[in-house]
This record gives structure tokens, C-alpha cells and sequence, in this order.
């Protein structure tokens, strides 16, 4: 966003970070095996030059070197405040401004873009008697070089995308780990390997990169069939993970414990060529059921068995449907963002909320993705957001605000949607609202018709407000889109 407006010659804008660093989820995961599962140079900026990615998927310290020199190479330094946390935001109707407090002192601003992402916020589960652990506790997202050094007995808690990472590492330097899987989930071949020198070098060509990207992204997208339950591809993918886990475990005891009762494509699908084979050395064990209670040292799983832990590492995910962030935004007549998300996030064109003017929200409601690239998705919302502030300033506008009736027809639209999808078939997926069982995490369909449905900006259901002077609301155009 800072990149963009900068390029557009807008330098009336701040960027507020809460933390020492630019990264976001790559500063903080700084785990062993941190990487990406989505192909390098599809998760790359569309607009920046192609970056020299060493291999296939890239990890994490390479992904936030990369956000670092775009920091630097576009000069957004000074636009950038490290260390300063929002404490609350609140919509001043009479001035047509966001007042915000943070930690370093109040901010003013006519519009407010929520860019806090989904992988921020630690999920911490509720295990019984966790505070008085007698070890060392720590989420992934929060690890540190001194966690581990080796001999320990250490215990990991989840069976997702950073557990499958850090599980192969741990495996080597731990006495004994122990993993509490509450549910199995699908692995597929990684299938990752570094890139020749010859292919570096054709890849720092532009135009080369930009093909490899845009192949790339409709490969991905057709695996949005799998989503839809669609035979023959469901049939594949399912036949592949199943297939991978036969050639990798050889126990068939342990096999049957790590294969899933639910529909390929419910959670997550994974990418591992290790995490199967560290789940068979000799001084793993695979606990299949939840930690369940903490007593001093020893971890007490569902299944009754217990174990002496030296470390407990919760690999448990993130706070992703319930954003901390929504319950110090202040809407119209002071709504509470988290009140209006109270049954699950809802939205307009996923980027803006009824009730809270002059507000965009990016990687929120409807607007990630299940089988391709997060930051395809970002930039679609970031033309949204773009032509939304043209607008406003072509026509002068003080303030503009989506329509409940526009936001209510989007929900019913994306409900629509997420009907027939794999996602909606019963299984305990992050993707769903507990509250009210809706899909309000991922986006219905494939990366291109979100841009078709969400790339444009469309002023027709939105509600503006002209001059500074609070000239009566209009809707150009009416009804929704």
C-alpha cells in the first residue's frame, strides 16, 4: 500500500507498526524450517523487479529480506513508525477523520486502511494448568534461538502448516518429542529443490518472471476444482496425499493414526517431504489426541497417556476470524468493529465495512485463499482501495461509507458460494466461524474472479458525504453491485 501511494505521488500518509521491524509474520516466525508453501515468484510483488529467489519455495528470512529492501529501494522509511501500537480508533463524524491513539501519541487521519493481516495474533489453546508449567512454553510465532539446544524433551502441540515445518527439525535435537495431534491432516509432496545459476539468471528478466507468475497463478487456481468437490480432481489430490503417506509410513499403526476422517481440501492441505519420515525415528512419539491438562512437567493428553516435558511448543495457529484489532475500531455513533463481527466477519467487495467510513480493511473478511497466492489477493484489494481514494478526491468527497443493504447482498453472495465448496462439509477448520458456521476467512472461489468481482472500484453502493461541511449523505447510483 505504502509502495503504491508513494508511486502515485501521495505522501500525506503513515504507516503505523507496532513492532521494532518491517516483516510481519516473517520478523516473527523465526522458527527452524520456516518457509512458504506458495512458490516464490508467485509470492512476490507484481510491481516490483523480479527478486533472485534461491529456490523453489522460499523461507522465511529470505521473504522478509526481501520486504526489507522494498522498504529501502522505494524510500518508505520515513513514512514508517516502528514501535508505535494502536490503542484505539474512533470515526469523528463532524470532522470526517479517524482519531487514533497509539502508544507514541494520537494520529489523525482521513482514511484508515486495517492491513494487520490474519497470522498476527498468537492462538493460544486453553489447556488446563498451562501457566504453571514447570518448562518452557512457546508458540511458534514467538520462538527464539534459546528455546532448544539440544537433549531436550520437547512436546509440539498441532498438526498444521508450522507444525509439519518445525516437527522435522525438533525431531533432530530433541531426547525425545512427543506430538499431540487432535486431528490428522493431509500432506502432498513438497517436491522443493533450489534453483540452478542458468535459472536465476533467466528468472531476473522481467518478462521472463512475470510469465513464470502469471503460469504459476493458473496452475494454482485450477485446484480450486478440488475445493468444489469436483470429480475427477477431488479424486486426485485425495488419491496423492493418501498415496504420499503410504510410500513415507511404513507402521501401519501409526499410518492409520495419521489418516484424516474428514474431506481432503476441509483443512488445510499441507506441503512435506519430512514431516512423515521424523514422525518414524525411534525417539518420536505421535500422541493422537489433544493436550489436554498440565501438571508441573508432565503433559496429559485426551487418551490418558501422560509425558515428562522439558518444552512445550504450541504450534497452534492464529487468531484469524476474531482479529484482536476489531475491538479498538470505532465506528458511526461509536459501533464497535468487533460488536459488528460479533457472528463472523462480513463486508463489501471483502475490503470495506458498513458503519465504518472511510475504512478499508485488507487480508480480512472473504479475502484469503485456500490453494493460491495471499499477495495476488492484497494487490486486488490494493487497486480497490486505490481507485476508491481517486474517487474521493476527483469528487471531492469528505467522507463515503458502503451500505448496509450493499454489505448484506456481498454476505449473501459469499454464502452463495461457499455452499458447495469442500470447506463447508463439517470438519473443524479455521477457515469456518465457530459463531455462526460461515466461511469468512477464504474467498469462494479462484484468485482471477476475485480481481474480476473485487479489483474494480464501483462508487454505486456507497453513500457519500461532499465538503467539510457534513452536506447530506447521497448514494450515486444506488442499490448494490
Amino acid at each position: 500500500m505504502a509502495t503504491q501511494l508513494r508511486r502515485r505521488g501521495r505522501d500525506s500518509f503513515v504507516v503505523l507498526e507496532r513492532a521494532d521491524g518491517v516483516g510481519g509474520t516473517w520478523r516473527d516466525n523465526v522458527y527452524p524450517g520456516i518457509a512458504c508453501d506458495i512458490p516464490a515468484h508467485l509470492y512476490s510483488f507484481s510491481f516490483r523487479p523480479p527478486a533472485d529467489w534461491a529456490t523453489r519455495f522460499p523461507r522465511g528470512p529470505e521473504i522478509r529480506d526481501y520486504l526489507q529492501r522494498t522498504v529501502d529501494e522505494e524510500g518508505l522509511t520515513p513514512f514508517i513508525r516502528l514501535g508505535c501500537e494502536l490503542v484505539d480508533a474512533r470515526w469523528d463524524a463532524q470532522a470526517a477523520r479517524w482519531s487514533l491513539a497509539t502508544n507514541r501519541g494520537p494520529v489523525r487521519a482521513r482514511m484508515l486502511v486495517l492491513a494487520v493481516g490474519r497470522l498476527s495474533e498468537p492462538h493460544i489453546p486453553e489447556i488446563d494448568g498451562l501457566d504453571g508449567f514447570s518448562g518452557t512454553v512457546v508458540h511458534t510465532a514467538q520462538w527464539h534461538p534459546g528455546v532448544v539446544s539440544g537433549g531436550e524433551r520437547i512436546g509440539v502441540v498441532g498438526t498444521g502448516a508450522s507444525a509439519v515445518q518445525i516437527i522435522p527439525h525438533l525431531a533432530e535435537l530433541a531426547e525425545e518429542l512427543v506430538v499431540f495431534a487432535r486431528t490428522p491432516a493431509y500432506v502432498v509432496p513438497r517436491e522443493d529443490r533450489e534453483f540452478s545459476a542458468e535459472e536465476r539468471a533467466r528468472l531476473l528478466d522481467a518478462g521472463n518472471a512475470r510469465a513464470l507468475r502469471e503460469q504459476l497463478l493458473l496452475d494454482a487456481d485450477r485446484a480450486f476444482a478440488q475445493r468444489l468437490r469436483l470429480v475427477p480432481d477431488i479424486d486426485e489430490i485425495r488419491d496423492l496425499a493418501l498415496g504420499h503417506l503410504a510410500a513415507q509410513v511404513s507402521n501401519p499403526l501409526l499410518r492409520q493414526a495419521l489418516t484424516p476422517d474428514y474431506e481432503i481440501g476441509c483443512k488445510r492441505i499441507l506441503l512435506s517431504d519430512d514431516y512423515f519420515p521424523a514422525l518414524e525415528r525411534p525417539n518420536v512419539v505421535y500422541e493422537p489426541s489433544a493436550l489436554t491438562s498440565v501438571v508441573e512437567n508432565k503433559a496429559c493428553a485426551a487418551s490418558g497417556a501422560t509425558h515428562d516435558l522439558d518444552v512445550l511448543v504450541l504450534a497452534t495457529g492464529f487468531e484469524a476470524t476474531r482479529p484482536p484489532v476489531a475491538v479498538r475500531v470505532r465506528g458511526r455513533d461509536g459501533q464497535v468493529l468487533d460488536d459488528h463481527w460479533s457472528a463472523g466477519m462480513v463486508s463489501y467487495a471483502s475490503t470495506t465495512v458498513a458503519g465504518f467510513p472511510n475504512m478499508f480493511v485488507l487480508d480480512g473478511p472473504n479475502a484469503a485463499l485456500g490453494h493460491n497466492s495471499a499477495i495476488y489477493m492484497i494487490e486486488t484489494q490494493l487497486d480497490y482501495v486505490l481507485g476508491a481514494l481517486d474517487y474521493v478526491a476527483e469528487q471531492s468527497i469528505s467522507s463515503i461509507e458502503v451500505t448496509a443493504e450493499a454489505e448484506a447482498a456481498y454476505t449473501a453472495e459469499i454464502d452463495e458460494r461457499s455452499a458447495p465448496t469442500v470447506w463447508l462439509t463439517g470438519c473443524n477448520s479455521w477457515y469456518v466461524d465457530s459463531r455462526s458456521n460461515r466461511l469468512t476467512l477464504l474467498w469462494p472461489g479462484t484468485a482471477v474472479s476475485f480481481r474480476e468481482r473485487n479489483g474494480t472500484f464501483d462508487p454505486a453502493p456507497y453513500a457519500v458525504r461532499h465538503g467539510e461541511s457534513g452536506e447530506p449523505m447521497a448514494t450515486p447510483g444506488g442499490g448494490a453491485r
